[in-house]
């Protein structure tokens, strides 16, 4: 049986997409299949790679396989194409324990969380038109191009001040609520003391008390918001740079929307260049404001929604599960390690390792430049691979080459060790592979 092969990868056309060609998913799926033509009055959002049923992707260069669904072929063979190790650990012998995506982002995406295991199977037990996995959904996203989103809620004195300096947010959540948050909170300490638990249920309370304000009362503050961002952007630009900037823009995508509130005022506001990545826990808020990402997650599609949607919002349930982290921005960002079993002429060969067994994210890039090889041990578990740049050639050691260009994705048996060789010379061969060991 084949243990390298090529899939096809089927596509979102969400509202927030960047439009028709502009949209690196629309790119890589129409290199992917000559079949797909590119609408140019549409959004292109998502490209899917696994074996999540919604989005099936199929094999295209198998003489055995080829148009088959990849979950099917999976779970024709779990043994050799998820591994033993793998099966057991994540007891599914019939799909992968993560989704590797592509996200092209031109409007921000709704602010959101995900539960983790138990809630989510409480939740798709209750609810499963709006959950329709049983699983958690912890994420990472590595910056394609330069990227800017929301993760996580502000450090808590920076909330202080904006409560301070923000009168149509302090009067939202209430002087009683605000006075006790801005008195009581405590800075700097240690995660999981007694004071770290009182600072989060503090903070529960502003973000409840917000989330819990009728439609009417968010649009008139809201109404006053924007106007002081076009009249005083100082007031808010002494609280983050370019605030009153972001409030503007978010305010013509969602105008009136309770995320100028939620997002704008309360989350960290991240900058990633190309290459940077972050981790997003189960139970953390976040949205994504534009830029094209490489985003991998455990194999679910639930989500719980805050703002910036028209979407089905699910506020008990989001105010009750957040674990209202208080992190900086930079502590949300995460470490580009070492890859031992990876050596050859690639100019960069990093690993992205998020603090869950479901995924791990090897990036490689060549330089401008042919005939540079890049060998890689196989794995104990499956992975995918993308290019997302340049072309080259993907081959089992000591066996046929098979080629890769920008937005081909390849399926990669466990412990299949492969060799990957740089065509390129007008731009660097750059790849991502997901991957899960057990």
């Amino acid at each position: 049986m084949s243990k390298l092969f090529r899939i096809d990868c089927g596509f979102q056309n969400y509202d927030w997409g960047k439009v028709g060609s502009s949209s690196a998913v629309a790119q890589f799926a129409a290199k992917s299949n000559p079949e797909t033509k590119i609408d140019e009055s549409k959004p292109y959002a998502e490209l899917w790679m696994g074996t999540h049923p919604s989005v099936p992707s199929k094999v295209v260069d198998d003489n055995k396989l080829s148009g088959q669904v990849l979950r099917d072929v999976v779970s024709s063979d779990a043994n050799l194409y998820l591994h033993p190790s793998v099966v057991e650990k994540f007891g599914s012998d019939k799909e992968l324990p993560f989704l590797f995506k592509v996200l092209s982002i031109e409007k921000v995406l709704s602010i959101q969380a995900h539960p983790d295991k138990a809630l989510a199977k409480q939740l798709h037990a209750s609810d499963p038109k709006n959950y329709p996995d049983d699983n958690h959904k912890p994420e990472m996203a590595i910056a394609v191009t330069d990227f800017e989103g929301f993760c996580g809620f502000k450090p808590l004195d920076q909330i202080a001040a904006t409560l301070k300096a923000v009168p149509e947010l302090y009067e939202i959540v209430g002087s009683e609520i605000a006075t006790e948050f801005i008195n009581n909170i405590k800075p700097n300490v240690e995660v999981g003391s007694e004071d770290d638990k009182l600072n989060r249920k503090l903070l529960q309370k502003v973000f409840g008390a917000l989330m819990n304000t009728d439609d009417k009362t968010i649009e008139e503050k809201a109404t006053k918001l924007v106007e002081k961002a076009e009249t005083q952007p100082a007031t808010f630009d002494q609280l983050a740079p370019n605030l009153a900037n972001l409030i503007l823009r978010l305010n013509k995508q969602f105008p009136k929307d309770i995320g100028l509130f939620c997002g704008c005022l309360l989350l960290n506001h991240v900058w990633l260049n190309a290459g940077e990545a972050m981790f997003l826990q189960a139970k953390d808020p976040h949205a994504y404001i534009s830029g094209d990402i490489i985003e991998c997650m455990a194999a679910s599609d639930n989500v719980v929604r805050a703002g910036f949607t028209p979407k089905f919002k699910d506020v008990k349930n989001l105010v009750d599960m957040l674990t209202y982290s208080y992190e900086s921005v930079e502590k949300q960002k995460m470490p580009l390690l070492p890859f031992e079993r990876s050596r050859g002429d690639a100019v960069k060969s990093v690993l992205y390792d998020p603090p869950i067994a479901e995924f791990a994210v090897l990036q490689t890039i060549f330089d401008k430049k042919a005939g540079q090889k890049q060998e890689f041990d196989g794995f104990n578990g499956p992975s995918v691979v993308i290019a997302t740049n340049g072309n080259g050639t993907i081959r089992i050691q000591g066996g046929e080459a098979k080629k890769v260009e920008r937005g081909f994705v390849y399926f990669v048996a466990p412990e299949t060790a492969v060799e990957l060789e740089s065509s390129s010379t007008d731009e660097p061969f750059t790849t991502y592979r997901a991957f899960v060991e057990a």
